[in-house]
């Protein structure tokens, strides 16, 4: 059995609406998603004692995701990751999109869309939330009709994405939610071991855009097919930390990506997905400036992601799989974090 429940969150500025949350419960999961952003704030998640601790970072209050913050537990898009200097050509057409990272558009823009009111609608074992992102939005062309949906499924947490367009358009659509399995607040996750089931790995310049090279992981920080303690792994191959896209076997179908063990709860996150890429990111620039949660601060590889996607600037790298999407069609994926104890 699922509950779903709904609640005021807050009010935005300005009279611009007000926020709700939605509590979804299953017996072996609690999650707190709210209507901006599509945000989850937070997963709480037994141990093996059986005690509950939520384990993403975010924040108490809707101040706190309002203000400038990477991205924690929201839905990016219309297009996730970067797009080199927030440029591509479409049927002869040059588009210019907001550059806000660097010289690149990375998550949509200024304003994408984790970065306004969805509306909600409530289901039986979760929370559907919708938007049309209007033609030109961002510098995207044509209008796209958008619907996530979580779900709950015992110890599994489902999101789909589903969006229809206009007129031909880039999208990409993944959720950005930072994990800490010893809990939220936990100075850091090197005592994680992380498994990623991915024979290639997307090498990226130094403004973080993917040359276009495929790269093999075998001999590499990347490979990481069998699982590695991340702090020692660091270590070992002196490396900052990740952020690189993953390249996981191409099928539409439902397949294992992603495996985070937690030795000292005994909490594991496992991740299947439709998506053909993840990006692994482990937080490096978080600087424990910002107050979250209960007043944790969050440092540098305090929480990392798994956001499934298509490969990053794949529109403007042909050789990459397809991120766009043609009117008639319908953009489907969906991503599973399945839950348990080891």
């Amino acid at each position: 059995m699922v509950s779903v429940t709904r609640a005021v969150f807050g009010d935005l500025p300005l009279g611009a609406g007000t926020v709700e949350k939605f509590q979804l419960q299953s017996d072996q999961l609690r999650v707190d998603i709210i209507s901006w952003g599509c945000t989850i704030t937070a997963l709480e998640v037994k141990d093996r004692q059986g005690r509950a601790s939520d384990v993403v970072l975010g924040f108490d209050e809707l101040e706190g995701y309002l203000q400038k913050q990477p991205y924690f537990g929201a839905v990016v898009g219309r297009v996730a990751n970067r797009i080199a200097k927030g440029t591509f050509t479409l049927d002869g057409k040059e588009y210019k999109l907001a550059i806000n990272n660097g010289p690149n558009s990375l998550h949509g823009g200024v304003k994408g869309f984790d970065k306004v009111l969805w509306t909600p609608r409530v289901l039986s074992n979760g929370v559907e939330f919708s938007r049309v992102s209007p033609d030109g939005e961002e510098g995207y062309p044509g209008e796209l009709k958008v619907w996530v949906t979580y779900t709950l499924d015992g110890g599994q947490l489902v999101v789909n994405y589903r969006a229809q367009a206009s007129q031909t358009t880039p999208v990409n659509l993944t959720n950005h939610s930072y994990f800490n399995l010893a809990g939220q607040g936990s100075p850091n996750i090197y005592d994680h071991e992380v498994t990623i089931e991915a024979d290639a790995f997307l090498p990226v310049d130094e403004v973080l855009i993917p040359t276009g090279e495929i790269a093999s992981v075998q001999g590499t920080a990347f490979d990481l097919r069998k699982p590695v303690e991340l702090g020692k792994h660091l270590q070992e191959f002196h490396v900052n930390g990740f952020d690189h896209n993953f390249c996981l076997k191409g099928s539409k179908e439902k397949r294992f990506c992603a495996r985070v063990h937690h030795a000292g709860s005994g909490r594991v996150l496992e991740v299947y997905t439709t998506q053909p890429g993840v990006q692994f990111y482990t937080g490096n620039f978080l600087d424990g400036t910002l107050k979250g949660k209960s007043g944790a601060g969050y440092p540098k590889h305090s929480g990392f992601c798994l956001e499934t996607q298509s490969w990053p600037d794949a529109v403007n790298q042909p050789h990459f799989p397809p991120v766009l999407l043609k009117p008639g069609e319908e953009y489907d994926h969906t991503t599973w974090f399945k839950f348990s104890v080891a």
